[in-house]
């Protein structure tokens, strides 16, 4: 049961295990594009791919879709950033139980985007808990967990792609031994991922060049932290920190350094509305940025 990219690396190890999967589960066909077509979910198109039943209901909450998951008879549920919740029917229909496969280490970073999140807050480390599924919020028992750095060049698509293959590797772990009880999550350090939200992305230069530096690198690519540079919208996708001392916001080098509350970033890869992304000699090349310019 799963909807995004991040999912169908578990699959695909699944798969590869030797396990028999009896269907898929993931979220509806949405209209993206130009042409607003209607696009399977990269869970869905990789389903499908290798001939795997695929269901994409609207929700699990009607008892009619309760006994059509029960009916698959299946001995276990491997739940990745499906999106949808689990009803107590659900969860109780397999018969080894649900399991989720989470990026983060729990209980820190329950929730929606704990990926972004952990890079935005500066944590030194992150990584990726299977736990067994139960109706709270990313609440129920641990079975394994991996650990990943999280440093100066850590982005949201690096450590998604580094997570999505440690999880895909534990799953298949855990599934050797279905009925391991595993470990309470500790009522201690419990934080919320929330989903980001788009007005979330602007970018805030009277913080410290770190946290700036964070805030870009955990919004990057998706949706980017943005400023405006010369009355357009620039998108920063990668930065560096850097020595500088300044007023917040202002251009401090040729070569895009920027003054924070504290401190200065570089940027080193930005993406003009309409255009690709590209690192900062080529963005300077076709707009131009001087020094003593002021960022909003």
């Amino acid at each position: 049961m799963g909807t995004p990219e991040f999912a169908v690396s578990t699959l695909k190890a699944l798969i590869e295990a030797g396990h028999e999967i009896a269907c898929v589960y993931s979220q509806p066909p949405r209209a993206s594009g130009r042409g607003l077509q209607l696009r399977p979910t990269p869970v869905h198109a990789f389903a499908e791919s290798q001939g795997i039943e695929v269901r994409t209901p609207l929700s699990l909450k009607s008892p009619d879709e309760q006994q059509r998951f029960a009916d698959v008879n299946a001995d276990a549920a491997v739940v990745v950033a499906y999106g949808l919740l689990l009803p107590q029917a659900v969860l109780d229909a397999p018969k080894f139980g649900c399991f989720n496969v989470h990026a983060s280490l729990l209980p820190r970073w329950r929730g929606a985007a704990p990926i972004q999140r952990a890079i935005m807050a500066g944590d030194a480390e992150t990584g990726v808990t299977i736990m067994r599924m139960e109706a709270g919020l990313d609440t129920g028992p641990m079975l394994k967990v991996g650990r990943v750095a999280i440093g100066a060049e850590t982005t949201a698509a690096t450590l998604h792609d580094e997570l999505a293959v440690l999880g895909s590797q534990l799953i298949v772990e855990v599934l050797q031994n279905p009925t391991a009880i595993g470990e309470i999550q500790p009522a201690d350090g419990v934080t919320y991922a929330k989903k980001i939200e788009k007005a979330e992305a602007h970018i805030d230069f009277s913080k410290s060049s770190f946290d700036v530096r964070n805030h870009i690198h955990g919004l990057s690519p998706f949706p980017g932290a943005w400023c405006m540079i010369n009355g357009a919208r620039i998108k920063i996708l990668k930065c560096a920190v850097v020595g500088g001392d300044g007023n917040a916001g202002k251009i401090l080098s040729d070569d895009l350094a920027v003054a924070c509350g504290l401190g200065a970033v570089q940027f080193t890869m930005l993406q003009r509305e309409g255009k690709g992304i590209v690192d900062a000699a080529t963005f300077l090349r076709g707009f131009p940025v001087h020094m003593g310019t002021r960022l909003s």
